[in-house]
C-alpha cells in the first residue's frame, strides 16, 4: 500500500512538471523577510542613513566655534641690496675752524629676512550666534533622524503593497485557471451531446470560443503575476528573474479602530509632524542667528613670532629671534543702514512660513487618515457583498449546468453562469486585496512601524 502511496505521489510529481518537488525545494518569502531583505539594500534608507552622518559632521562642525583658531605663517624675503641707514653731511664749527663731518652709512638689516609666526584667537562672545548656530545644526541631526524613519516607513509600505499585489495577481489567475477548466469540461460535455444530435454544432463551436477566451485571460493572468514579481524582485533590489513564492497573507479581519482613534495616533506618531516642529525650531534659531548683529564681537588674541637672517629664525645682528603679545579686540557696528533689522525680520517670515508648513501637514496628514479610513470601510462592505455574490453564482452555475445537461436551458446560459461567476471570485478577491492594502495604507498613515 505505501508502495503504490510513492508511486502515485511521484507520478503526481512528473504529471504536474515537476512543481510539487520545486514547491518543497523553494521555501516561500514571507513578508517579514521581504522587509528585512528591502531594509538592508535600499539604496533610499542608505542615502538616509548617510544623512544623519552628514548632519553629525555639520554638528562637529559647529562645535569647532566655540574652540580657539591657532594659525602659523612663515614667510622668507630677499632685499636687492642690504638695507642701510645713512647720516647727512654737517658742518661744524672746532675753535674757529668750520669742518664739515662726512656722510656716514652703516648697514641696518640683511638681505636675507625669514619670519615665523603664529596667532590664537579665542572667541568670547559673538552676540549668541556660535550658541545658536550650533543648535540650529544640532536640530539638523535630528531632522536627518526623521527622515530616516519616514524614509523607513514608506519603504515597507512599498514592500507591503508589492507583496499583496502579488498575491492579488495570483487569485485572478487562480479564478482565471478554474474558467478554463470549467469551459473544458463545458466543452466535452456539448461535444458529446453534438456526437449523439442532441444539440447542433454551433453549440460546438461557442463552446470553443469561450474556452479560448478564457484561455487569453488565463495568459494575461499570468503574465500579471510575472510582473508583479519582477516589480517586487527590483523594489528587493534582487536579480528581476529571480523566482519565489510567496506566503498567502490574503484576510479579512474586522478593523475595530475608530476614526478618531486613528487621526490621534497619527497626530502623535507621524515623523513628518516632528520634522516639521524641527524646522520651527531651526527657524527660531535663524531669528537669534540675524539678532546677533546687534552685539559687538569680543575675542581674544595671542601671537608669538621669530623672525631671523637664517631659515631657523634664530634672530640677527639687527633683530631679536622673538617677540610675543597677547590682546583683546572687541569689533562693533555703528551702522549698516538697517541691514540687521532686515535680517531679523527675514528670519521672522520663515518662523511663520514654517508654522504654516506644520499646519498644513496636519491637514495632509489628517486628510490621509481620513481617506485610507473609508476605503478600508468600503473594502469590508464589498467583501461582504462579494461573498454572497459567489454563492449565488456557484448555485447559479450548478443549476445551469444541470438544466443544460437535461436541455432544458441553453449553452449561452452555461457560459453566462461561468462568466458571472468568474466575475464574483474577481469581484472578491479584489475586495479582499484592496481592504488589506486599504489597511496597510492606513497603518501607514498612522504612522505605525511594521512589523
Amino acid at each position: 500500500m505505501k508502495m503504490k502511496w510513492v508511486m502515485g505521489l511521484t507520478l503526481l510529481a512528473i504529471l504536474s512538471g515537476g512543481s510539487l518537488w520545486a514547491q518543497e525545494s523553494q521555501k516561500p518569502l514571507t513578508l517579514e523577510e521581504s522587509i528585512k531583505i528591502a531594509m538592508e539594500r535600499s539604496l533610499t534608507l542608505h542615502s538616509a542613513t548617510a544623512g544623519v552622518a552628514g548632519s553629525e559632521f555639520g554638528r562637529k562642525v559647529a562645535l569647532t566655534s566655540f574652540l580657539p583658531k591657532w594659525t602659523g605663517q612663515y614667510s622668507y624675503t630677499r632685499l636687492n641690496e642690504t638695507p642701510t641707514i645713512s647720516s647727512i653731511p654737517i658742518r661744524v664749527n672746532i675753535s674757529g675752524i668750520s669742518v664739515t663731518l662726512p656722510k656716514i652709512t652703516v648697514p641696518a638689516g640683511t638681505e636675507d629676512n625669514y619670519n615665523f609666526s603664529t596667532t590664537v584667537n579665542q572667541p568670547l562672545y559673538a552676540g549668541g550666534s556660535i550658541w545658536a548656530n550650533y543648535r540650529l545644526a544640532s536640530l539638523g541631526v535630528d531632522v536627518s533622524k526623521t527622515n530616516v524613519e519616514t524614509v523607513k516607513r514608506d519603504l515597507i509600505l512599498q514592500v507591503r503593497v508589492a507583496y499583496l499585489t502579488i498575491l492579488r495577481a495570483e487569485k485572478f489567475l487562480l479564478v482565471a485557471q478554474q474558467q478554463v477548466k470549467q469551459f473544458e469540461a463545458q466543452l466535452e460535455v456539448t461535444k458529446a451531446f453534438f456526437d449523439v444530435g442532441i444539440v447542433p454544432k454551433n453549440d460546438v463551436l461557442q463552446a470553443e470560443v469561450s474556452l479560448a477566451n478564457a484561455i487569453q485571460g488565463q495568459v494575461k493572468a499570468e503574465n500579471d503575476v510575472a510582473t508583479a514579481k519582477a516589480a517586487f524582485n527590483i523594489l528587493l533590489r534582487r536579480d528581476i528573474n529571480e523566482p519565489f513564492s510567496v506566503v498567502d497573507i490574503l484576510e479579512y479581519k474586522p478593523f475595530a479602530l475608530r476614526f478618531e482613534d486613528c487621526l490621534g495616533e497619527a497626530l502623535r506618531q507621524r515623523q513628518e509632524i516632528k520634522s516639521a516642529e524641527l524646522s520651527i525650531r531651526q527657524a527660531k534659531e535663524g531669528v537669534k542667528i540675524a539678532r546677533s548683529g546687534f552685539f559687538p564681537t569680543v575675542g581674544l588674541s595671542g601671537t608669538y613670532s621669530r623672525v631671523g637672517d637664517q631659515a631657523w629664525v634664530g634672530g640677527s645682528k639687527f633683530e631679536d629671534p622673538w617677540t610675543w603679545n597677547i590682546g583683546g579686540l572687541m569689533t562693533f557696528t555703528l551702522g549698516d543702514w538697517g541691514k540687521v533689522s532686515y535680517q531679523v525680520g527675514q528670519s521672522k517670515v520663515n518662523v511663520t512660513q514654517a508654522e504654516d508648513s506644520k499646519n498644513q501637514v496636519i491637514d495632509s496628514i489628517t486628510l490621509e487618515v481620513k481617506d485610507d479610513y473609508l476605503n478600508v470601510q468600503v473594502a469590508e462592505r464589498n467583501i461582504k457583498v462579494a461573498e454572497k455574490a459567489i454563492e449565488q453564482a456557484e448555485e447559479n452555475l450548478r443549476m445551469n449546468e444541470e438544466r443544460y445537461k437535461f436541455q432544458v436551458s441553453t449553452q449561452t446560459d452555461v457560459i453566462i453562469a461561468v462568466t458571472l461567476l468568474a466575475q464574483a471570485q474577481t469581484n472578491y478577491y479584489g475586495a479582499l486585496s484592496d481592504f488589506n492594502v486599504a489597511k496597510v495604507q492606513l497603518e501607514r498613515s498612522m504612522g505605525r512601524m511594521y512589523p
